[in-house]
């Protein structure tokens, strides 16, 4: 029998349908503990308050307070552990995005058409990001005191690299951190890795293109690598970079049950650039980018990874952490410092920008 404390789990959703069958499948899962639901977001905040859960998933389209309204009053309120129910388009990526600034820990992803087939085809992947959500490091955005400072233009040489940053759960904030921190004048390219479905890449691309000093966009067929330029893997594929800067985009088979795989692009960016590389490992679950950061390691290039004292989910950088691989641990607000440590020249040494 299992007698650990089980996650006290309240469910959101204006359907009815749908929050029966959440609220049955996910009974039926012994770590859970389904301790109630609200028929929209307004109901939502109320129950959060009343019941305190420990997570909460919440669908993002309701009456009366949508799901982002009601997200930033449970935030301000009742801070509370949040996985969001999102529609599979481009308005539905786009509410994510926004929900994850917001302070939730992550969300699925479900089609549009299907009806209940769909709620289904979901459950799995909602239990397990649900198990994680209730150990994840709970981020309140208006009490953030260690956002990165944006470094200035800074003038001089860059060495000849290109940087590789690696994330998944909490990795759209840790992104944003460091993407906006990086200074404008950053001549070297940036390749990325964020564990997301297809379509809110491309949301996640334009919110970095909006908010950050480089121009970021969602990687295509042909693309090549820019300096100053983020690139950023598009979900269900796998990116890598051959010789001459040529991108190519893939569907071979997951690695560590995803893809894009950090450790796909790692690889290829060591065979090309070899020491030039530098791999940087954010926040997220799982061990992807372990086997990416010891193939850049072994190329002579440098490994960054976050510090645990700020990872929403301490997994991929404790994986590499651990394997040996990392040359650098930072807290999120000084990765984008240590990027340029490794990045740039002055006079003829490297100049220590952290």
């Amino acid at each position: 029998m299992n007698t650990e404390r089980k996650i006290r789990l309240l469910v959101i959703d204006d359907s009815a349908t749908v929050r029966a069958i959440l609220c049955r499948e996910l009974a039926k899962d012994e770590r859970f503990e389904v301790i109630g639901y609200a028929r929209d977001g307004q109901d939502g905040v109320e129950k959060v308050a009343a019941l305190r859960p420990d997570v909460i998933t919440l669908d993002v389209e309701m009456p009366r307070l949508n799901g982002l309204e009601a997200l930033e009053r449970i935030m301000r309120e009742t801070p509370t552990r949040a996985v969001m129910v999102s529609s599979l388009t481009s308005a539905g990526a786009t509410a994510t995005m926004t929900a994850l600034d917001l302070g939730a820990v992550d969300f699925i992803a479900k089609p549009v058409h299907g009806g209940v087939a769909t709620v289904h085809g979901v459950i799995d992947e909602l239990r397990e990001k649900i198990a994680h959500a209730a150990t994840a490091r709970l981020r309140i955005p208006h009490l953030r005191t260690a956002s990165s400072a944006p470094i200035a233009p800074l003038g001089g040489e860059w060495r000849d690299r290109v940087v590789v940053i690696a994330s998944s759960t909490g990795g759209p904030q840790a992104l944003r951190s460091v993407l906006t921190a990086l200074p404008a004048d950053l001549n070297v390219p940036v390749l990325v890795v964020q564990h997301m479905p297809p379509g809110f890449t491309r949301a996640l691309a334009e919110r970095m293109n909006e908010l950050g000093p480089l121009a970021a966009k969602e990687a295509k067929p042909g693309s090549r690598v820019e300096r100053g330029t983020v690139l950023i893997a598009p979900g269900g594929f796998h990116m890598t970079v051959r010789k001459g800067g040529l991108i190519e985009l893939t569907q071979t088979p997951s690695e560590c049950g995803v893809r894009p795989a950090a450790n796909v692009l790692m690889e290829s960016a060591a065979a090309v650039y070899g020491a030039q590389t530098v791999g940087v490992v954010l926040t997220g679950m799982g061990k992807d980018g372990t086997r990416g950061a010891g193939l850049i390691k072994a190329a002579g290039g440098e490994v960054i990874a976050e510090d645990e004292s700020t990872c929403v989910v301490y997994g991929m950088p404790r994986s590499v952490a651990e394997a040996g691989y990392v040359d650098h641990v930072a807290p999120l607000d000084k990765v984008a410092g240590a990027i340029v440590h490794a990045c740039r020249v002055r006079a003829g040494r490297l100049e220590r920008a952290v």
